[in-house]
């Protein structure tokens, strides 16, 4: 076992111990820039066990112009795509030798800001970035110079580079699935109105509904948290309402879950009663009772390319766009017998 010390070793006493200069212990550590004897090599291999010496990773990087680390900013962990896409882009850093610090700003835009500063100041060699709103703190990525890949989409003057999914597409597609099914009034639980992608999920939304001729009632419009609360709490204002839709678009699996919890307590079944699609589906969907209909984003492919992105980075914004998945579920009634009529609201 190592020895411990209660003084940070250096390279000076790794020297000492093997019997040799502190440039040679370089040469072992760095395996060069000059050759160095096998019996030298393995008494400073020897004096590095003995003292537990840990080479300086901060010098290390200095010297070599790489940290070998990337920043992740994101806006809260705990949403479970976000989670997902988190894991694949440590997963595939780590099949470059690359570690991935992870900032969750929580929804707080103040936080957000201190995170980039944080990983900016530990010189990492690129950022993923998905921000809390429509207003990311780009400006202050820029002027460091260090490489940026934006996870989602953000206005195309700010001249950036951006990784996304066509979410306008993907909304209308899977509300089209819904109006397959011969559903006529269909309403929609959004995210934050002043975040783009909530946007983009009720256009896409919208362009279905259009497209087939429908009425769109405002009524049934339900901007909240992208979360398992937000579905809840806007199941339970949808509830208050004189009349119920026949079918709703969840924008995210979170609260799409939440929704199907408000509705379970008040005795109203997905799909019998209503049926129910949702966007940026997980793993969990299949899992979930019923399984979910949604839309799903390759997170795998996702950040290979983000990865690719960041590598082949050379000041100029990139745009790379990946094709989203529509995965069948029984929330939608596809799998399931003829739908039920519900009892009367009381």
């Amino acid at each position: 076992m190592a020895k411990q010390h209660p003084n940070r070793v250096t390279r000076t006493d790794v020297a000492r111990i093997a019997g040799t200069s502190v440039a040679v212990v370089s040469y072992v550590i760095n395996n060069g820039p000059r050759p160095v004897a096998e019996a030298t090599r393995q008494r400073v291999l020897d004096a590095i066990e003995q003292t537990g010496y840990r080479p300086n990773g901060i010098a290390r990087a200095l010297a070599s112009g790489s940290t070998k680390t990337y920043g992740l900013v994101v806006a809260n962990i705990s949403n479970p795509f976000v989670a997902s896409m988190a894991h694949a882009l440590i997963q595939e850093a780590l099949n470059d030798e690359m570690v991935i610090l992870l900032g969750d700003s929580g929804d707080d835009r103040r936080r957000e800001l201190e995170l980039i500063h944080s990983l900016l100041n530990r010189q990492v060699d690129g950022l993923f970035y998905n921000s809390v709103d429509r207003h990311p703190y780009i400006d202050v990525i820029k002027a460091s110079g260090t490489p940026l890949v934006m996870l989602d989409r953000v206005p195309p003057e700010l001249g950036v580079s951006m990784l996304r999914v066509d979410e306008r597409a993907a909304a209308r597609q899977v509300t089209e699935h819904l109006l397959s099914h011969g559903y006529r009034d269909v309403g929609i639980i959004t995210g934050p109105r002043e975040m783009m992608n909530a946007q983009d999920r009720v256009q896409g939304w919208r362009d279905a509904m259009q497209s087939h001729g429908l009425d769109i009632h405002d009524k049934w419009i339900f901007p909240t948290t992208y979360s398992r609360e937000g579905g809840y709490q806007a199941a339970l204002q949808m509830l208050q309402g004189d009349t119920l839709p026949q079918a709703l678009f969840a924008s995210n699996e979170g609260q799409a879950i939440g929704c199907i919890r408000a509705l379970q307590e008040q005795g109203i079944r997905v799909p019998e009663h209503i049926a129910l699609v949702c966007f940026n589906g997980t793993d969990l969907a299949a899992y979930h009772v019923p399984s979910l209909t949604t839309v799903r984003q390759p997170v795998w492919e996702m950040a290979q390319t983000a990865i690719q992105m960041l590598q082949a980075w050379n000041g100029e914004a990139m745009l790379r766009e990946v094709a989203h998945q529509l995965e069948i579920g029984e929330s939608c009634g596809c799998k399931l017998a003829p739908r039920a009529t519900p009892e009367k609201k009381r």
